[in-house]
């Protein structure tokens, strides 16, 4: 090392004058050690000098020295080596004993020997200037403050190399995220257990023989596809996709990552996360069903009903086909409540939902309009389909053999006749069923757009007279 350094100082020396400056990028602070200030402002003269931007403080004492080390930070500390009292030594130790990276460069007014360098750069010092070359002070300093920036480089490098590599780890043994690494077609190269068990596999090994693109994701399509827009795009956006499991069955599966590149920068396949969703999307749509359903009955609540509703409007618009709403109230329920009790009333309301329930088509929609009053809504239907259905409906209620006995009342509207948004077409069906119910109650009328009585809701004679009357 001190050859080393003495060939470089051999280099300096022979540059012309003007080629000598050692430039730096801001002013370095140094600690000066020595018992003459007059000798410090020799130092500072020659590495300005060498245009090296400097502010040195004094230290004369072992005490100075220490403090000036707590109170202030230094790049560089420059002492000498005979001072009063204590000795470049005992700097050199003091500086150790704090564990401070600061470089150490011994200026002395002895004859430079190899052996007093040598014990000097052993105990932990930079560099050893003979005061009769201060010539050299310059590159010495340079290249000790150039040394400490690269010891710091390395440990920052070490430290985030060490956190990468325990984050990495944390990841791979992850119970939770599968880890893969692929080919840019999809064929696995490594995985973790984790990612083998979310497949069904019971070790990483057996992934190794099969394609994520084509063997695991289970639309034979959207795998390759999937691939070929994450190397066009450089990037994996997060994609959800449904995988096959080893015994067939199917996970939903999240995935994301990064592309990887070799030594020559080539690209060199894809680093995957992949969770299994499957739960997190029954629970979504459990959390969507339990918004837009009635807590009591199951059926669809008020909110989705007017959802469905809109959403008919605008299909009825366009195809110019009508579409049927119909509104079922229960008839004398306060009655079942105050004879039967509550949970009777409660129970009379479900018996209301099944029988809405089973007499509805794949499209129907059947819904708790608001206390005793339920909705259904029949998409391209016209008067005549609905009234079949309302009594489909009322048969099955009044055969169900539970008691009490029910029955119930019927408003029903037809789109566009009964009215063209939602709130008029509920308005016109309402208005019905309040005919219906001031009638008699087990009873079906239209809306008054649509004119007449359309149809009967159980077997008794007079309802069945005014129902051939009607019709």
């Amino acid at each position: 090392m001190f050859q080393g350094l003495q060939t470089s100082l051999r280099q300096y020396q022979r540059a012309p004058a003007a080629g000598r400056a050692i430039h730096t990028r801001r002013q370095l602070r140094l600690l000066c050690v020595d018992r003459s200030s007059a000798e410090v402002e020799l130092w500072v003269q020659e590495l300005k000098r060498a245009q090296v931007a400097v502010r040195a403080d004094l230290a004369q004492t072992r005490e100075e020295f220490t403090e000036r080390l707590r109170s202030q930070s230094y790049d560089v500390v420059l002492a000498e080596d005979s001072l009063s009292g204590w000795t470049g030594m005992d700097a050199l130790e003091l500086l150790r004993e704090r564990d401070d990276e600061i470089p150490f460069v011994l200026v002395t007014d002895t004859v430079l020997r190899a052996d007093i360098a040598e014990q000097f750069i052993k105990e932990g010092a930079s560099d050893c200037v003979d005061k009769d070359h201060l010539v050299r002070l310059p590159l010495a300093v340079a290249v000790a403050v150039n040394q400490k920036s690269l010891r710091e480089e390395r440990n920052r490098l070490q430290k985030e190399l060490r956190r990468s590599e325990s984050h990495y780890r944390a990841l791979v043994e992850n119970p939770i995220y599968g880890i893969c690494r692929c080919t840019v077609d999809g064929k696995f190269l490594e995985g973790n257990q984790a990612m083998a068990a979310m497949l069904g596999y019971e070790s990483p090994e057996e992934l190794l023989e099969l394609n994520l693109a084509t063997d695991i994701i289970h639309d034979s399509a959207e795998g390759p596809q999937l691939f070929e827009h994450y190397l066009r795009m450089s990037r994996l956006d997060r994609a959800e996709v449904r995988c096959k499991r080893k015994d067939g069955t199917s996970v939903e599966v999240a995935l994301s990552g990064r592309e990887v590149r070799d030594d020559q920068g080539a690209m060199g396949g894809f680093e995957i996360i992949a969770m299994d969703v499957t739960e997190q999307h029954a629970v979504e749509e459990q959390l969507r069903f339990l918004a837009a359903s009635d807590p009591l009955t199951g059926l669809a609540n008020y909110r989705r009903l007017t959802e469905v509703l809109d959403a008919e409007i605008r299909r009825s618009d366009r195809s110019g086909r009508p579409f049927a709403v119909l509104l079922f109230d229960l008839d004398g329920l306060k009655r079942i409540n105050d004879r039967w009790g509550h949970l009777a009333g409660n129970r009379a309301l479900c018996r209301l939902a099944d029988s809405l329930r089973l007499h509805c088509r794949s499209i129907d929609t059947a819904a708790r309009y608001g206390g005793d009053e339920f909705a259904l809504v029949l998409p391209e239907t016209q008067e005549r389909t609905a009234s079949l259905a309302v009594r489909r409906i009322c048969s099955r209620l009044a055969d169900d053999h539970q008691e009490p006995a029910l029955s119930v009342s019927v408003g029903v509207a037809v789109h566009p006749d009964g009215g063209k948004t939602v709130e008029n077409l509920l308005r016109a069906a309402d208005e019905a069923l309040y005919e219906a119910k001031g009638r008699g109650k087990d009873l079906c009328l239209k809306s008054a757009a649509l004119g007449k009585l359309s149809a009967p809701t159980n077997g008794s004679d007079r309802r069945n007279r005014e129902w051939a009357r009607a019709t």
